[in-house]
């Protein structure tokens, strides 16, 4: 359980790095580097996120010790892809290919991509190997230097080009540091199997399809509004998106660490049902964070945007916060929740047809919502398409794999997120500070608290209730 510390902490710390980075950059430099690193997220899914899933999925600390040419294969797939995006890359700065990225720009997409993917990939070892000490000296020493050379490049230089140099080089960092917990002896590059590349592809490709297509919504939302409305509006959009996703992830992606390995060690040694059990108590809980976190981010933003937005941000940040704030909750639910009911039973092909929907639904949102002096078509596009994916993922859920959360968890979680609105939205009327986040987050969280302890959401009240009172009578 420890390990959703350095998760937390990973994802805390990025949110504070865009913050800062956004503020150095100013909105036109800042649209240019968050395109930039939407080129890199695509790339990444493309290439690398199968490597990733199969290392969750089939690598663990007995496969390590017993069936080497699993780890083998991983590290090898990782080295040819990487040495093809490398080429890739030179090619394109070489030739000067110019296209929404300049030729640079575009050529350090493609190596955040690599050094992104190989952190990823990395992490995804120690975490199915449950190291949490060898996880936690990565990600601390990647934010560290990331700290250093990403915000430090954007103060000395304001240059999205340097920028994205440093969020390469503080991978490399990390990887220096946390080396001793991922080296495998045995799994040299002579015991890997095609055999089994093409069962972590079939495993992978349906998912690495769905995410690329849910990843392309932002890149041609950004790429598009670059057009129309220039960089410095992409960049106010993007942060807006940005920072939602990092704190909605930071929570409700720390449970799914642990959540989606303790569903898969029920299945290797309880059976299928119980990994279904599992899964539908996973559900519950997913929908009982993310709730009341995308719905308590809105209650605090305006006390947010005035402590921790840059000053040449406020105002859109707000207004393109609460357009994509469904978006947020779709994105969290999919991710985090539905999507691991489907890869625990090994039907993939749903999770590429909703983010078909989702595609399809953006570029007619795109195309026929009128237009805008701002992007807030993109961001009301975004939440459309998010929500449109979710609808379609959750209908097939329905029909194909019944695993349902408990009736009470999901009316329990509603009517907890609604008493906190009721509570803290009057609060929203103090002049936003320090006092106002503060009144906000106590009355919200012990709202929340309180009834969800009522409803025993999660089970939350079996699990908690004994040990209190054995504290008390000690």
């Amino acid at each position: 359980m420890w390990m959703m510390a350095p998760f937390i902490l990973n994802s805390l710390l990025n949110f504070v790095v865009s913050l800062l980075v956004a503020k150095f950059l100013g909105p036109a430099e800042y649209g240019r580097f968050v395109l930039a690193l939407a080129v890199a997220v695509v790339v990444q899914t493309l290439l690398f996120d199968w490597l990733r899933l199969a290392a969750t999925r089939f690598y663990s600390e007995r496969d390590r010790r017993e069936r080497p040419q699993i780890r083998a294969t991983l590290d090898s797939a990782f080295a040819v892809l990487a040495a093809l995006a490398a080429l890739l890359a030179i090619v394109i700065w070489a030739l000067g290919i110019d296209l929404t990225l300049t030729h640079d720009l575009a050529a350090l997409a493609i190596g955040v991509a690599i050094s992104n993917g190989l952190f990823d990939f990395a992490s995804a070892l120690v975490r199915a190997r449950f190291q949490d000490r060898a996880y936690g000296a990565l990600v601390i020493s990647k934010n560290l230097l990331a700290f250093a050379l990403t915000v430090g490049g954007a103060l000395l230089f304001r240059s999205a080009n340097v920028a994205l140099v440093g969020m390469m080089i503080s991978v490399a960092g990390s990887l220096v540091v946390g080396r001793a917990g991922l080296i495998d002896a045995d799994a040299g590059f002579g015991a890997a199997e095609r055999a089994l590349v093409t069962r972590f592809l079939a495993y992978g490709l349906p998912i690495v399809l769905a995410n690329f297509l849910y990843q392309t919504v932002p890149l041609t939302n950004r790429a598009v509004a670059s057009q129309i409305n220039g960089f410095a509006e992409v960049g106010r959009i993007s942060l807006a998106f940005e920072i939602g996703i990092r704190i909605v992830g930071a929570v409700a992606s720390a449970l799914d660490v642990i959540l989606f390995q303790i569903a898969v060690h029920a299945e290797t040694t309880d059976g299928v049902g119980a990994a279904h059990n599992q899964i539908s108590r996973n559900l519950g809980v997913v929908f009982a964070v993310a709730l009341p976190a995308v719905a308590g981010c809105w209650l605090i933003l305006p006390s947010f945007q005035e402590l921790f937005v840059p000053e040449n941000f406020r105002g859109p940040f707000a207004h393109y916060f609460t357009l994509m704030t469904p978006a947020l909750l779709a994105f969290a639910l999919i991710n985090y929740g539905v999507n691991s009911a489907f890869q625990i039973s090994h039907k993939l092909s749903p999770l590429v047809i909703a983010a078909l929907v989702a595609s399809i639904a953006n570029s007619l949102c795109v195309i026929y919502l009128p237009p805008t002096p701002d992007a807030s078509r993109f961001a009301v596009a975004q939440s459309i398409s998010s929500c449109s994916g979710l609808a379609a993922l959750l209908a097939m859920m329905f029909l194909l794999e019944p695993m349902w959360p408990r009736a009470r968890d999901i009316f329990g979680a509603s009517i907890a997120t609604v008493a906190m609105l009721a509570a803290g939205a009057p609060m929203r009327a103090m002049t936003p500070g320090v006092l106002a986040l503060f009144a906000q987050v106590t009355a919200g969280a012990a709202v929340y608290g309180a009834v969800a302890y009522a409803f025993d959401i999660g089970e939350m009240r079996s699990v908690f209730a004994p040990k209190i009172r054995a504290r008390l009578k000690r």
